[in-house]
């Protein structure tokens, strides 16, 4: 069905699945380990994915931010709720501030195609090895350690991986079958077998949620533990890589005349400060997430919408069962849709053909996927890429 500028068919759906690999994970560890409200975390998910649907009209992503989520994951009793509250809040007024006052087209003219390129390949390679460790984990599910083990000895989890690959590959191209449907639909069956809703109480409802203003001591905490490393990537990956993600897939024209530096960091902003405030988790674009829905079929703002309806309709009816909702998806499955979109983003760099500039794009991918700090890598790139124009050396 067509309405406009937006498509609502079972491909645009299929599409709309296409980041689960990046979402899930990051989301459901971070509601285990920090306690966050399962409600307010997959409401602000649903509201940022619909909101961005409607005013982007391109299958725009939402995405957890990951040096925040990977700080809190790894450090809950130093992140704790109001820090993380203070995170979105410090986030969101950065970005508008950035936005508002054109610093961020200044900071755009750092981001010259082979440093984008660069950071668009370590991030194809860093979404591509993810993808690959999710399959071969033994464990079936992100929450639990039951591991499946088929008769010869190899994790059911990479079994299923293994066929979901192929399955997508097969249907890669499928508008009857699109793949990234058949793969999640076909991968919940699989988890439901394997008992990811045993012991699970199916009580319906929201989980309580509260509103968060932090002490001063929960922002100063936030901005140099969280935000200060998390900005560099968000900038690169979230503004100006999806931004030049949306003019690949895309084109430039009427389709991407809102996919501009300024809106997504406005975007981003706006959301954040919600989302620090209701307690959730701090958001952002990016283009891995960008290439993956593209990928699974996502064409149009629908696709958004109809992926924000279903994270609505979860944390406000299924809130209280909500993880283990989002937890029957095998981790294989994550894998794989991750390692397609790993796939994409990385052939990006078809388009650099001059030596000197392909190099520069492959030492930022290397150091990007060596360090998984796409900052250092970035920062790297800039230093080279003048010491090369400096000494005129040519390869």
């Amino acid at each position: 069905m067509q309405l406009g500028a937006y498509r609502f068919d079972r491909v645009e759906f299929a599409g709309s699945l296409g980041d689960l690999g990046t979402l899930i994970p990051l989301s459901v560890a971070m509601i285990v380990v920090t306690e966050l409200s399962v409600t307010s975390v997959l409401m602000m998910v649903g509201v940022f994915y619909i909101f961005s649907g409607l005013y982007y009209k391109l299958p725009i992503p939402v995405q957890p931010l990951k040096v925040v989520a990977a700080i809190a994951i790894a450090c809950p009793e130093k992140v704790t709720l109001p820090i993380i509250a203070a995170s979105g809040i410090i986030f969101g007024l950065i970005l508008l501030f950035l936005a508002f006052t054109g610093l961020i087209n200044w900071l755009a003219r750092f981001f010259t195609k082979p440093v984008m390129r660069g950071i668009q390949l370590g991030l194809g390679f860093i979404l591509m090895n993810k993808g690959i460790d999710l399959m071969l984990l033994p464990e079936l599910f992100i929450n639990k350690s039951t591991i499946s083990v088929c008769s010869a000895g190899i994790p059911m989890n990479t079994v299923i991986g293994i066929f979901g690959f192929l399955i997508a590959l097969l249907l890669l191209s499928n508008k009857r079958f699109p793949a990234a449907l058949v793969v999640v639909v076909a991968g919940i069956i699989m988890g439901t077998l394997y008992g990811s809703f045993d012991n699970m109480g199916f009580s319906l409802g929201p989980t309580a949620t509260n509103m968060y203003w932090p002490k001063f001591d929960d922002f100063l905490t936030a901005f140099v533990l969280l935000i200060i490393p998390q900005l560099p990537l968000t900038l690169g990956n979230a503004v100006m890589g999806t931004a030049d993600t949306c003019y690949i897939l895309f084109g430039k024209g009427p389709n991407t005349s809102r996919a501009t530096y300024k809106a997504f960091a406005s975007t981003m902003g706006i959301t954040n400060i919600f989302a620090g405030i209701l307690g959730a988790i701090p958001m952002c674009h990016g283009a891995g997430g960008l290439a993956a829905h593209y990928r699974f079929g996502a064409r149009t703002g629908g696709s958004n919408i109809m992926i924000g309806i279903v994270f609505l309709l979860m944390g406000l009816a299924f809130g209280k069962i909500g993880i283990s909702l989002l937890s029957s998806i095998p981790n294989s499955i994550l894998g794989v849709l991750l390692l397609f979109a790993g796939i994409e983003l990385a052939l990006f760099l078809r388009d650099v053909d001059d030596k000197e500039e392909l190099f520069i794009s492959i030492l930022i991918a290397g150091i990007g996927f060596a360090t998984t700090n796409m900052a250092i890598a970035f920062i790297s790139g800039i230093l080279v890429s003048h010491l090369i124009k400096w000494r005129k050396i040519r390869f």
